[in-house]
């Protein structure tokens, strides 16, 4: 199965255009089986828009998300989208921090609440209160976003709920983001032994500067494959999730481009590979 993360730099408050981005990376994703988006893909990380303007917020069926829709059907993959979502219950006047899973069919698959709000995220944003999973191909996934994967009983639960594959949505920005993000995913993936796929901005997102390199990470915490800090790419790994576990193969590149080259360990495909 091959997993793989996707990173952009998101246009503030404009929806159509991030889908028509994020379509356009998911469409080159052909061969992927999941496709992993940043958080707040669908807005930008602007929590200040999203508590102005109600049009930003998206529900699972919004008819602005059809072309993903669409894209997940042509190439066969399940997408992990993430945005302002009105809440579940009846009556609730703050959004979720959302990510919405749309299967290779299309339909809704999952839908997964940021539980760990981030400092004045809780000012705009509603916390969830149940864990996120979806099973696909016989394997169980978990999905957590950003400061979720701060908290070691995430992954923890994610393990003994039988989840190989675990899919993150974040921000991180430029300065402590770089390292915060090269020491928490690597220790999820080492401590709980499951692949971790990292999705994150890269560019001008709210008020940081994201620092891209998304990546994958394998059971023993060894990174598989790694974006660069600069671009909108796709990164992706093909995995064994069986008992087995282990590695097939890995690579990295620049959205309509070619890969600029793969992070070697446990079998990675080296050189150059079209994406």
């Amino acid at each position: 199965m091959i997993v793989a993360a996707a990173q952009f730099s998101a246009v503030p408050g404009d929806v159509e255009a991030n889908v028509r981005t994020m379509t356009g990376l998911l469409r080159g994703a052909a061969g992927a089986r999941v496709v992993v988006f940043p958080e707040l893909a669908l807005t930008g990380y602007e929590p200040e828009l999203v508590d102005r303007d109600r049009r930003l917020w998206t529900d699972g069926d919004d008819p602005r998300l059809d072309p993903l829709r669409e894209a997940c059907r042509a190439v066969g993959a399940a997408a992990v989208v993430n945005g302002a979502a009105p809440g579940e219950a009846p009556g609730d006047r703050r959004p979720c921090l959302t990510s919405f899973v749309f299967g290779p069919d299309g339909s809704l698959l999952a839908r997964y609440d940021k539980r760990h709000l981030y400092e004045a995220e809780a000012e705009v944003f509603a916390a969830g209160t149940r864990d996120g999973r979806f099973t696909l191909d016989g394997q169980r996934f978990a999905l957590a976003t950003c400061f979720d994967n701060h908290f070691p009983e995430v992954g923890e639960r994610a393990a003994a709920d039988g989840c190989r594959v675990y899919l993150a949505s974040s921000l991180y920005g430029t300065g402590d983001g770089v390292r915060q993000r090269a020491t928490v995913y690597p220790a999820v993936a080492r401590d709980h032994g499951m692949y971790v796929v990292l999705a994150n901005h890269v560019g001008p997102a709210g008020p940081w500067t994201g620092c891209g390199r998304s990546a994958v990470w394998g059971p023993d915490g060894g990174l598989l494959a790694e974006a660069d800090a600069t671009a909108p790419a796709l990164v992706r790994a093909e995995v064994r999730t069986g008992a087995a576990g282990g590695v097939v193969g890995a690579q990295a590149g620049h959205a309509g481009g070619r890969a600029h080259g793969a992070v070697g360990g446990h079998g990675a495909a080296g050189g150059p590979v079209p994406l």
